[in-house]
C-alpha cells in the first residue's frame, strides 16, 4: 500500500532513486504504508513470492565490506560462497558497519546509493523471477527491478549464494 500523496519521501531514498534515474532504470521507488523490514514482510505488503525479494546483505571479508543481494527464499551459506568467490571468510556486518560502509540502515539497505561502490554478489535465484523487489534506503521503501538490472548497477558477480 503507497503513502498518502504530498508525503515526502526519506533523504536516503531520494538519493537510492536519484542513483537509479542517472544509471536509466525505469522502476521508480515507492514508499509503503507497511514495513518492508523483512522478505517476508516485503513479499506480504507487495503480494509477490518472496523469492522475489532481493535482499541486500553486508558482510566482511578480510575486514571489508562486500555486498551479497540474495532471494529472500533462502539464507546465504558463508562458507560455499566465500570458495565460489575466490573471497576470504565471510560474516555478517554488524548494524554499525553496514550503516558506514551504506549509509543506511538493516532492514532497508538498497543496492546501490552507498558513499562508495562495494564489491557485490548478485544470487544466481533471483533470475529465475522475471520482476523483483529491493529495499530502496529505509524499511518502508522499495523499487521494482531485474537481476539483469542488479547485475549492472553493482557490477556485481552472479553466482549461487547458498550451498
Amino acid at each position: 500500500m503507497l503513502p498518502q500523496k504530498g508525503t515526502l519521501m526519506p533523504a536516503r531514498s531520494m538519493e537510492v532513486a536519484r542513483v537509479l534515474a542517472a544509471a536509466g532504470v525505469a522502476g521508480q521507488v515507492r514508499e509503503l504504508t507497511e514495513s518492508t523490514r523483512t522478505a517476508v514482510e516485503a513479499a506480504e505488503a507487495l503480494g509477490c513470492d518472496v523469492g522475489a525479494i532481493a535482499n541486500s546483505l553486508v558482510f566482511l571479508s578480510d575486514d571489508q565490506p562486500v555486498l551479497v543481494l540474495t532471494s529472500g527464499r533462502h539464507k546465504v551459506d558463508t562458507e560455499a560462497l566465500a570458495a565460489r568467490w575466490g573471497r576470504g571468510k565471510l560474516r555478517r556486518a554488524t548494524p554499525e558497519q553496514v550503516r558506514q560502509a551504506t549509509g543506511q540502515a538493516i532492514g532497508g539497505v538498497a543496492p546501490v546509493g552507498h558513499p562508495q561502490v562495494l564489491p557485490a554478489v548478485v544470487d544466481a535465484a533471483l533470475t529465475e523471477y522475471p520482476q523483483l523487489w529491493a529495499a530502496a534506503g529505509t524499511p518502508r521503501t522499495v523499487f521494482p527491478t531485474t537481476a539483469g538490472e542488479l547485475l549492472r548497477l553493482t557490477g556485481g558477480l552472479l553466482l549461487p549464494v547458498g550451498p
